[in-house]
């Protein structure tokens, strides 16, 4: 499923999408950026509440899919344009961080 496809499905609201076709291989839920530094996987759909610039950063070293913020969160000034620069796809949902990863998790 690409993240494009994920997001029209799941209802996620799309924040920035410069790469709509990037498939979505699986799930990470994380917010401690160290932690999903070293965890999360190529390709992954990672959710999370962290909405600052560094998430930027973390998405491009793990190659994530799409990063996904929950909980109502709305990227800080600046992310959507930094992550749009490296290709990094961003959405957002309302729904709390546990019932976004199982909506991605059924819909893959």
């Amino acid at each position: 499923m690409t993240v494009k496809e994920l997001c029209e499905s799941a209802g996620f609201s799309p924040i920035c999408l410069p790469d709509p076709e990037r498939e979505v291989e699986g799930g990470y839920c994380g917010d401690l950026l160290s932690w999903v530094m070293g965890r999360a996987k190529s390709g992954q759909a990672w959710v999370t509440i962290m909405s600052n610039i560094n998430i930027a950063a973390v998405a491009t070293l793990c190659d994530t899919s799409v990063i996904i913020l929950s909980e109502g969160v709305m990227p800080d000034a600046g992310v959507a344009e930094a992550a749009e620069a490296r290709g990094i796809n961003i959405a957002a949902t309302e729904l709390p961080t546990y019932e976004a990863a199982v909506r991605v998790s059924q819909l893959i």
